[in-house]
């Protein structure tokens, strides 16, 4: 993913969307590395949600962050869980992922007087590290979702993407960044 966007002035901003940016790297590493035969497997526990209805929840969730933090941004197009391939929900979420960086990159702008918001939250958020954390923890989840799920279809990632998701300083430098500060 190249260099995010930003409206921000502070160093720190630039690092929270270039956090965002490897995590996405991630997300896309592991769809990347999935095996497409469990992509709409049924889980062993039935109420459980797909491979497939998860990623699309993942992008649409980042949608209804950007519609409401920044309703002046054109929102990424909606991901139908139901009927999209993984080549599709590699390009929808790479798609909001950009959208994320622009929305964070407005909203960390101190002059904007945006904040982060979602639905049922009584105050929405002053954009910041607290932000970024809120995103990302919501995507790491799923991601140990899809992971596990992965093993319970008898398809496990190869033990070199466990590797490889938790090699940031790699990752970082594959999305043109220098190291972390």
């Amino acid at each position: 993913m190249a260099r995010p966007a930003t409206t921000a002035h502070s160093d720190s901003d630039a690092v929270l969307l270039e956090i965002f940016a490897v995590n996405e790297r991630i997300n896309q590493l592991l769809l990347e590395c999935l095996d497409q035969k469990i992509w709409r497997a049924k889980p062993p526990d039935k109420r459980s949600r797909t491979i497939a209805v998860i990623i699309a929840h993942i992008h649409n969730i980042r949608r209804k962050w950007i519609r409401l933090s920044a309703p002046q941004m054109v929102l990424p197009t909606p991901l139908n869980p139901k009927g999209c391939t993984m080549k599709q929900a590699a390009r929808a979420l790479a798609g909001s992922a950009r959208g994320c960086l622009e929305m964070l990159g407005v909203l960390l702008n101190s002059s904007s007087g945006l904040k982060f918001r979602r639905d049922g939250w009584a105050k929405p958020w002053p954009a910041g590290a607290a932000t970024v954390a809120y995103m990302i923890s919501h995507e790491a989840h799923h991601r140990g979702q899809i992971c596990m799920l992965a093993h319970q279809l008898g398809s496990p990632l190869p033990r070199s993407v466990g590797g490889q998701i938790w090699n940031w300083e790699k990752i970082w430098k594959q999305c043109g960044y220098t190291q972390p500060r």
